[in-house]
């Protein structure tokens, strides 16, 4: 009976469900809503969507970088990959996109003069998921940026409401698989290899469980690509989200068809 009753508990309080559902819909109003029903993709960490091969370290940081640009659809704004430790995260560049922000019906930038930034840890090359969690969370730094309102939870929440806009962008299976990083070294050997997150790996995937359920997305395409300890969760996520917030669930799909 006990153990019963540990289970019927919800992954999430309803008032985080309901932030995390708020960020969902903040970022539909902003971002098109078009082009996350008919363009955005779960990215997955696989050699289909991050094909190729580099001779250096440089040449790898890039290959990545020009890839997630193009799944963000952000292709056509002004960013710049720079090398490692030389990048500074500016919170108002000046850039200022015409038109759509994203995708195929996007229009360039009515600055072109203007340029964002971007850095690397080089040691991430070891760890490409952390690689492409780190790019699409400053691409979703620069997106966020441009929203007229403020976030769900207000600025002072915005290193989480940005990992949540990067889920929306298609790569929350990299933060989901990331979220727990712990230095190498000992007799393992390797450098220390991190990617500081905002957002702990049980909720992050319970993000990824939303994006899923908006796309249409079945468990099968998305949990052979998370790692083992997830897969479960993932799938309790699902459920939750189809048993107590299909009402949140059905404003977000409204907010898609505009």
């Amino acid at each position: 009976m006990m153990f019963g009753l540990l289970d019927s508990r919800p992954l999430l309080e309803d008032t985080y469900a309901d932030w995390m559902f708020a960020v969902f819909g903040w970022a539909l109003r902003h971002f098109d809503p078009v082009m996350f029903r008919e363009e955005t993709v779960l990215v997955t960490p696989s050699n289909e969507h991050f094909p190729g091969r580099a001779s250096s370290t440089g040449e790898m940081a890039n290959l990545i970088f020009s890839q997630v640009v193009g799944f963000a659809g952000m292709q056509h704004w002004p960013v710049r990959l720079l090398p490692p430790g030389s990048c500074v995260l500016e919170p108002d560049s000046g850039v200022r996109v015409a038109g759509h922000l994203r995708g195929a019906r996007a229009s360039g930038p009515v600055e072109p003069g203007g340029s964002l930034t971007i850095s690397y840890d080089p040691g991430y090359v070891n760890n490409p998921e952390a690689m492409i969690a780190v790019f699409s969370h400053t691409l979703a730094h620069y997106l966020g940026s441009t929203a007229t309102e403020p976030p769900p939870g207000g600025t002072e929440n915005w290193p989480q409401v940005t990992e949540i806009l990067a889920v929306f962008l298609g790569f929350g299976l990299m933060f989901a698989n990331t979220a727990l990083m712990f230095p190498r070294g000992g007799c393992c050997g390797g450098p220390s290899v991190q990617r500081s997150a905002a957002v702990s790996q049980h909720d992050i995937t319970y993000a990824l469980a939303i994006f899923a359920a908006l796309k249409g997305i079945p468990p099968r395409a998305v949990t052979p690509h998370l790692k083992k300890s997830l897969r479960g969760h993932f799938k309790q996520a699902l459920r939750e989200i189809d048993k107590r917030h299909s009402d949140r669930l059905q404003a977000c799909t409204q907010l898609m068809r505009a």
